[in-house]
């Protein structure tokens, strides 16, 4: 008896609460992640530069989906991509270590052949 009395309360408490955990859900998918809602912290040239490489990659990805998998990947991930070229071109302005540098170089190249390949393939299937 105390074992479905005890379930019977649970199950209710999860019940009630789940309208009210959708509707945070919901909430939080309409709050703005941009780089002026973020904590200051150290506002460098660096700091700067990277806050606004992201808040540019943010915004870009937001695409209109299409409901086409494909083409909505590849359209999030150029924009992803260029982030990540925009965000190592400013750790080769201001960064110092070598092998960070080094990786900066790296992803860049990386980030652009697979931008070329991705934008090749939306002229190709008509995207």
């Amino acid at each position: 008896m105390k074992m479905t009395f005890l379930a019977a309360g649970l199950i209710s408490a999860v019940a009630l609460a789940s309208p009210a955990l959708a509707q945070d859900h919901n909430a939080h998918k309409t709050m703005q992640h941009d780089a002026a809602a973020m904590p200051a912290g150290d506002q460098g040239a660096a700091s700067k530069a990277f806050a606004a490489a992201n808040a540019k990659m943010h915004k870009d990805m937001a695409i209109e989906f299409t409901g086409n998998a494909d083409k909505d990947f590849v359209l999030g991930m150029i924009a992803h991509h260029q982030g990540a070229i925009d965000m190592a071109k400013v750790e080769l302005e201001y960064g110092k270590d070598a092998k960070i540098r080094k990786l900066a170089e790296d992803i860049i190249a990386a980030q652009e052949g697979e931008i070329k390949q991705m934008k090749a393939w939306l002229d190709k299937s008509g995207n």
